[in-house]
């Protein structure tokens, strides 16, 4: 009988060894199982374009400070994808951003933020994403694409500045009381400056030379009427200068 209680006594003594081991991780002396993060919820909310589930379960993700890193990141791009499809382009960038501060070496991730930056209409910050996305990847072919055309419009835009307010002919050199009236007004100057150039494109794709020379006879002709005609009672310089733009281009405005 005896080492059958010596059993029963070890048994016990065991079973209470487990119990205070179970009592010492619960209370923290012993390091605790990591729970694991599922991020899969959240990347299949956000594929299915599920607003509701995604929204609590790329939350559950993303806010808990135990996720992995690859899971947060996952989770950052797949929700801040969900909000661009709904337009919600703040907060899209705004989840693009955390995840580009984690991993900056995602070339798709900065030329997607960048086509949200120029949705939203900040097109400095838009090319300057693009020159990011190429220098990680050069031969990323949409960020080079998209580099490429918007530097091309903000090369345009900053050319239609550099001559915003100027008419086609010198100030310095306007002696007419019609040009010096040009010169004076930012509206007429542009106004101007629009003339001058729907003229020339209709020169340039005149079918020979006899037609180019009978269109530049019309603009030679409305020049004189503009000379002679402003200051005289009832004349209307914009008007003239607006009918003679929207002659040139046509009605369909080419």
């Amino acid at each position: 009988m005896r080492p059958s209680g010596l059993i029963q006594l070890s048994g016990v003594v065991l079973l209470g060894a487990l119990a205070l081991g179970a009592a010492h991780a619960a209370t923290g002396d012993e390091p605790a199982a990591v729970v694991q993060v599922d991020v899969a919820p959240c990347l299949a909310a956000a594929a299915a374009d599920d607003m509701d589930k995604a929204a609590s379960a790329c939350a559950a993700v993303i806010d808990n400070e135990k996720t992995a890193k690859p899971d947060l990141i996952k989770a950052l791009i797949a929700r801040g994808a969900l909000h661009a499809r709904r337009d919600q382009i703040d907060r899209a960038i705004a989840d693009d951003s955390r995840a580009l501060l984690l991993d900056p070496t995602l070339a798709d991730l900065f030329n997607t933020r960048g086509e949200l930056w120029l949705k939203k209409g900040d097109r400095p910050k838009a090319v300057q994403d693009f020159g990011a996305a190429l220098r990680i990847d050069p031969n990323h072919e949409r960020a080079k694409a998209n580099h490429k055309a918007l530097s091309r419009e903000l090369e345009r835009i900053g050319a239609q500045m550099a001559v915003a307010g100027k008419p086609s002919f010198n100030c310095a050199g306007a002696r007419r009381p019609v040009e010096k009236a040009i010169c004076a007004n930012r509206e007429l100057a542009d106004l101007d400056r629009e003339v001058y150039a729907a003229n020339a494109r209709v020169l340039r794709e005149a079918r020979n030379a006899g037609e180019a020379k009978a269109l530049q006879r019309e603009q030679d002709d409305f020049i004189a009427r503009r000379n002679a005609g402003f200051g005289r009672p009832g004349y209307d310089l914009r008007k003239a200068m607006q009918e003679r733009l929207q002659k040139l281009n046509g009605a369909d405005g080419y």
